[in-house]
């Protein structure tokens, strides 16, 4: 299951999220824009999971959103209580108290 959330600040959908189910059966790729954050949730036993970056790895730009923010109303396909969570995703904010870098009145793939 992956999820993009708008965190865009003054955009019309900030807060609103998107879920995808990808199988090797549907054979379906997910394409997350600037702007939104981007969670996933593995529903099989297994799973090989790639994903690209638009940029190199920049972990001090890294952030994040609590993904057991109720408030999101995202069902992740997996009881709360089953679901392996790293260390790191653990301490995210809830949306309400994060503070975006993202803007939607700004172009955010200008040169």
């Amino acid at each position: 299951m992956d999820v993009a959330v708008d965190i865009r600040k003054g955009s019309p959908t900030f807060g609103q999220h998107v879920a995808v189910e990808l199988t090797e059966d549907n054979h379906r790729q997910f394409f997350v824009p600037k702007g939104f954050a981007h969670g996933f949730a593995v529903l099989s036993e297994t799973a090989v999971f790639q994903y690209k970056c638009d940029n190199f790895y920049a972990p001090q730009a890294e952030g994040g959103i609590s993904i057991q923010d109720e408030d999101l109303g995202i069902d992740w396909g997996i009881p709360t209580d089953k679901a392996i969570i790293s260390a790191k995703d653990l301490h995210h904010p809830l949306l309400k108290d994060y503070d975006s870098p993202f803007d939607f009145n700004v172009n955010l793939y200008a040169e």
